[in-house]
């Protein structure tokens, strides 16, 4: 199959916009372009190059929003020590230690298919500042990948034999727990597995009404539960409209989305034969019955044999402290609610079973440091997501040239290394300080 077509980016002529340019696009400054006039502005005869110095630091560029992957070029296509800078493959699942660092390059249109939950805030901010959705592969994400690979088929042979079913990514800001998260639910689901997603854990305390339940005393979140469950269907409705329900005890109703308890009825119940989808929808049409089918849908999960099931939990660590909700007290105060009180994060907070489970904690939601120790996680499920290392680093740096942030008569090792001490291997940092080379 022939690869993706480049995209143009063409230079705006006395300041206006390009004859092509679309709504979806904003003006961005740039002192030096690093777009390439496209052959059919040449052809109309625009100019390339300013009319003077001033205009030649401050032209205005039409960069799109949305990358999309350019046209390979095997002279430009290479990494360290010559080596392929991409590997040319549909799936995680093939790469050995190996082959590590080297970058994977997906459409956009790919990972919205295979994720459509959402990406991480991180991965777009990648995908926009390099114009194009690629991600390297590193041997951190591979351990994480193996050790998964290896809980479903013992029978693989690896050097390291230790297995986790519960795994906290944990480690600096920046450091890529979040995209390796990521990688690993698409490696998950092109393997056949049913895996539940959550890419912004902090949206389940945040927003939208709460309600105290009677039975559980707990706060049902109705609007992130149909929330919840829309995106759970996104990816697995075929899977799961074969899986039958196990469990047909009565579902409690809650509170629906501002129109308060159902009259008539407390319990909702599941008919004999029904699938796993068919819970969902219930959830989904009836909003008094959203949390109660979030909660069974954990419960209903566990007891899944045919597939491996995986659950991915993004921000993780925000289900560990309060939320925005505010119970009243007094006519005059009011009392924090705690992550912990909500029903949904109560169900799926707990690490201490038998499920496989990944939570990644994200330092942009500005939780702060957590204690060692966490209530219903295992002592040992913490693991410490490393920075880029030193050949990492270069990759990236090679990478971003090809992407001509960095110039390529600018690039030497020297510089590089300087980026890389600098960053402390941080990609965020190491991104916006390759444009000044």
């Amino acid at each position: 199959m022939d690869p993706p077509a480049s995209r143009s980016y063409a230079k705006a002529k006395g300041g206006g916009k390009p004859a092509a340019s679309t709504s979806n696009r904003g003006k961005i400054r740039v002192k030096d372009p690093k777009g390439v006039a496209s052959e059919d502005a040449s052809a109309s005869g625009e100019s390339s190059a300013s009319a003077g110095g001033a205009d030649e630091l401050d032209a205005e560029f039409e960069m799109p929003t949305d990358p999309l992957p350019p046209t390979y070029d095997p002279a430009l296509d290479v990494g360290p020590g010559g080596r392929p800078l991409f590997a040319f493959t549909d799936t995680f699942a093939s790469f050995s230690h190996r082959g590590a660092n080297a970058y994977v390059d997906f459409s956009k249109d790919e990972w919205d298919a295979t994720l459509p939950e959402g990406l991480p805030a991180g991965m777009m901010k990648e995908f926009q500042d390099t114009r194009r959705c690629a991600v390297m592969v590193r041997e951190s994400f591979l351990d994480l990948r193996d050790n998964f690979r290896r809980i479903v088929d013992p029978a693989i042979t690896a050097k390291r034999k230790e297995t986790k079913r519960q795994i906290i990514l944990d480690g600096p800001r920046s450091c890529g727990k979040s995209i390796a998260l990521a990688m690993l639910v698409h490696w998950a689901r092109t393997e056949g597995w049913l895996v539940f997603y959550v890419p912004h854990g902090r949206d389940w305390t945040h927003g939208g009404f709460f309600y105290r339940n009677t039975y559980s005393d707990l706060f049902d979140t109705p609007v992130q539960a149909g929330k919840v469950l829309q995106d759970f269907l996104k990816y697995n409705e075929a899977r799961l409209q074969q899986l039958s329900c196990q469990n047909f005890e009565p579902i409690p109703l809650g509170e629906g989305t501002g129109v308060g308890m159902m009259k008539g009825a407390d319990t909702v119940e599941m008919p004999e034969g029904s699938t796993l989808y068919d819970l969902i929808q219930t959830g989904i049409t009836h909003s008094h019955a959203a949390v109660g089918v979030v909660v069974r849908l954990r419960k209903e999960l566990s007891l899944v044999k045919d597939v491996p099931v995986l659950f991915a939990i993004d921000q993780y660590n925000s289900w560990f402290t309060f939320t925005e909700f505010q119970e009243p007290v007094t006519v005059r105060s009011c009392r924090s609610i705690h992550a912990k009180e909500l029903t949904m994060i109560n169900a799926y907070r707990p690490m201490l079973h038998n499920d496989m489970m990944v939570g990644a904690f994200s330092h942009s939601t500005a939780v702060g440091k957590l204690r060692q120790e966490l209530p219903d996680v295992p002592s040992d499920a913490r693991l410490m997501f490393p920075r880029y290392t030193a050949d990492e680093a270069e990759t990236v740096c090679h990478y971003y040239m090809r992407q001509k942030i960095i110039r390529r008569e600018s690039f030497s090792e020297e510089k590089w290394k300087k980026i890389y001490y600098l960053s402390n291997g941080n990609g965020s940092e190491m991104r916006w300080l390759a444009a000044f080379i």
